[in-house]
């Protein structure tokens, strides 16, 4: 699931969450493949979507991690255009 961070911190701020329910990266299974599938091919037709000339993905943990769900940012202080 993707949607606008409520919040933005950057110019295109867009918060990446999966529907499964996972605490954190740390309680990711990694054999989990069909998950790093689905959300790096989501991550491109986001960037293609709104031609993200320069972006970044974000993932946080701990005492970094706002909510207890493992979340994405996908981030670019350029503008789409």
């Amino acid at each position: 699931m993707a949607f606008y961070h409520p919040k933005p911190s950057y110019t295109f701020h867009v918060l990446l969450v999966p529907k499964q329910s996972v605490p954190s990266l740390k309680d990711f299974d990694p054999k989990d493949s069909a998950f790093l599938t689905d959300l790096y091919s989501t991550v491109q037709y986001i960037v293609e979507e709104y031609h993200l000339a320069a972006y970044r993905l974000i993932v946080n943990g701990g005492d970094y991690q706002d909510f207890p769900q493992l979340h994405f940012h996908l981030i670019s202080d350029v503008p789409p255009r």
